[in-house]
């Protein structure tokens, strides 16, 4: 089944040539089928980038899916045109009356700050309250994990000694969760980061349940005991280049930045060869069919 977004988005031509099934707004209005819907928060300031990353991974599912991303309205970022902004997004202000199936928010590079100086930080609590009532499940993101997980929990991030960059191995703790049906008992996931949420504070938690992770990374995948809170502590979305382009990006700023690890397979830092694809399009499947699609209610209205 199809991915619905706007033909005009950049993510439609890139999809399609792919051979991905994406399908624009206009035709979806001629069938008969209620689509799962699907809020993307962004917060990005690669935002056609995530945007494609997330969508791609939707698309791997028989379900129909609309999608409609949401930016902030508290604070405007300066790396996608506002055009863009204008014509795909919607501001929380024009979502909050609706319902969603479902719902991802993702990191932002805001990491180092404490979580009441992010400019958008009233508005995020509010979209946050938002997903308890109006949307059936949400996968949080690097910092929008760890800033769901302070402000649901009240649990803290601390500062790591140093950025945790590259593709980490991780080890299911749990053998038989739905959202992990179908992948190894190890797996790979990109990280960049630096900031975490200790697997200890975790732990003491009653209604979090730790998935998978490692003694390097600490816990990496999370989900509240209704699966209404999905926490991705990495980036399963990030396409092959993407941990280079930050590398070098980096580098070129004169920051201080080591090679990511495990990533790279050639001396030149040039070549890379993606071990976390299958596992990515796994878990947003099962998402989207045990913690979505399986609980949602088909009218929302009247919960049916």
């Amino acid at each position: 089944m199809p991915i619905i977004i706007p033909k005009d988005i950049p993510a439609y031509s890139t999809l399609l040539g792919e051979n991905i099934f994406v399908m624009n707004d206009e035709r979806a209005t001629t069938q008969d089928i209620r689509p799962i819907e699907i809020a993307i928060l962004n917060l990005m300031p690669t935002k056609i980038e995530t945007e494609t990353q997330l969508i791609r991974l939707l698309s791997n599912s028989p379900l129909q899916i609309k999608v409609t991303l949401i930016g902030t309205e508290s604070y405007v970022g300066t790396h996608t045109s506002l055009g863009h902004l204008q014509r795909f997004y919607k501001t929380f202000s024009e979502v909050k009356d609706s319902r969603f199936d479902g719902m991802i928010i993702t990191g932002a590079p805001v990491e180092m700050m404490e979580f009441s100086e992010v400019k958008y930080w009233k508005e995020l609590t509010e979209i946050l309250d938002f997903a308890n009532t109006n949307v059936q499940s949400t996968i949080f993101i690097c910092w929008g994990a760890q800033a769901a997980l302070h402000y649901y929990y009240g649990l803290n991030k601390t500062v790591l000694e140093k950025k945790l960059f590259g593709v980490f191995k991780h080890k299911k703790f749990v053998n038989f969760d739905p959202l992990l049906k179908g992948t190894d008992e190890e797996f790979y996931m990109p990280h960049s980061r630096h900031t975490t949420v200790d697997i200890e504070d975790i732990k003491k938690v009653d209604d979090l349940l730790i998935l998978a992770g490692s003694d390097k990374i600490g816990a990496s995948v999370i989900r509240s005991k209704n699966g209404k809170r999905i926490f991705l502590m990495g980036h399963m979305e990030y396409d092959k280049d993407t941990l280079k382009n930050e590398y070098y990006r980096d580098l070129n700023k004169g920051l201080p930045i080591d090679p990511p690890e495990n990533y790279f397979k050639d001396e030149e830092k040039t070549k890379v060869v993606p071990n976390w694809y299958s596992v990515a399009n796994l878990i947003y499947s099962n998402w989207l069919n045990y913690y979505v699609y399986q609980v949602t209610p088909y009218d929302w209205q009247t919960k049916k």
